[in-house]
């Protein structure tokens, strides 16, 4: 699958994300599509840039507090994409940890999803 769509792709999946999380917690609040937009492409490029450097950079924080440090972490990338998307705010620790669970979610069913169709469009040979 071309780059193109797979960004495509993955920005459609965290906008449903994020309309998801706003549907479910009260805490949660994003008006307007170009919240949606903005805040979907930021938590995308920071999931891909950012992320991986902090897990990296703190592996034996997350391996001693046994994964927790990684919620933090996820929690971090949504509240930067909150920070510097417009009419984007949450509200309290439990609204940003249903967040990060429910774009968990949204996305592994996306990828779930994905791969089924990559996987039905393959050639298949005898």
């Amino acid at each position: 699958m071309p780059f193109v769509s797979r960004v495509a792709i993955a920005w459609a999946v965290n906008a449903a994300a994020l309309w998801a999380a706003n549907a479910l917690w009260d805490g949660v609040r994003i008006h307007g599509w170009a919240a949606y937009l903005i805040g979907s492409a930021v938590l995308g490029i920071v999931n891909a840039v950012i992320k991986p450097l902090l897990t990296v950079a703190t592996l034996p924080l997350i391996i001693v507090t046994l994964g927790f440090f990684y919620l933090l972490i996820n929690i971090a990338m949504v509240a930067i994409a909150e920070w510097i998307a417009p009419n984007f705010s949450i509200d309290g620790f439990w609204a940003y940890v249903g967040t990060v669970v429910v774009v968990w979610a949204v996305n592994w069913i996306g990828d779930q999803i994905l791969s089924d169709v990559q996987r039905r469009a393959r050639p298949r040979l005898i």
